[in-house]
């Protein structure tokens, strides 16, 4: 038990262990719904870089930056504890100490990485959420008026999440009009200007029964 602790609480396990043990609060947090699995999810480029490839293909960082702190952890653990059980003199120690420390990121790094990997093949890849999504969908109008520089309307996802967007009508659709509480139709995206063309849309037309 005093060996094990000494290797735990050695360098370089300790190292590692003040990580793990942010790692297992962050997913107790998960466990209790105070946080989100994919809270710090990017989308990495295909190639691998850093400890592992970890935001491609639909895998949260999360993941793989636990794995990694785990699988190191558990090497630089074991091989403190080979050190210590070969007591070499006190210069080498240190040399071996760090030479553990090596070993331990390179095969946690080697081994996250075909973990990635074949959480990926596993994984299809989902296309990050876009503003395009919400084209043909029916919004519902929530300012006084909208006009050809002014207005937003609230549209329903598929997820049945909501968003308030911003929104424009242009040509005859300005002289009909369109009020709050008013329903219309999402038909265009202009992304230099960051805003949805509409018109007027009766809402019993649309299939999903929403709007």
């Amino acid at each position: 038990m005093d060996e094990f602790m000494g290797a735990v609480l050695g360098f370089p396990a300790v190292l590692f262990g003040a990580a793990l043990l942010v790692v297992i609060a962050f997913w107790l947090l998960v466990l209790v719904g105070a946080a989100e699995h994919d809270a710090f999810h990017l989308h990495l480029g295909t190639g691998d870089t850093g400890t592992a490839a970890a935001g491609g293909s639909g895998v949260p960082v999360t993941v793989p930056v636990s794995l990694f702190t785990l699988l190191a952890w558990f090497a630089s653990l074991a091989g403190s504890v080979l050190v210590r059980r070969a007591e070499p003199p006190g210069g080498v120690r240190t040399a071996l100490d760090a030479s553990v420390l090596v070993a331990a990121l390179l095969a946690a790094w080697i081994v996250t990485r075909f973990a990635v990997r074949r959480l990926r093949a596993l994984l299809p890849a989902q296309p990050p959420p876009s503003r395009l999504d919400f084209v043909g969908l029916v919004c519902t109008v929530r300012t006084g008026s909208v006009t050809a520089d002014f207005g937003q309307a609230e549209v329903a996802s598929d997820d049945g999440s909501t968003a308030v967007v911003q929104v424009r009508v242009q040509g005859d659709d300005v002289l009909r009009g369109l009020r709050s509480g008013d329903t219309a139709l999402l038909y265009a995206y202009d992304e230099p200007g960051e805003f949805f063309w509409i018109a007027p849309f009766d809402a019993a037309l649309d299939p999903r029964g929403t709007g």
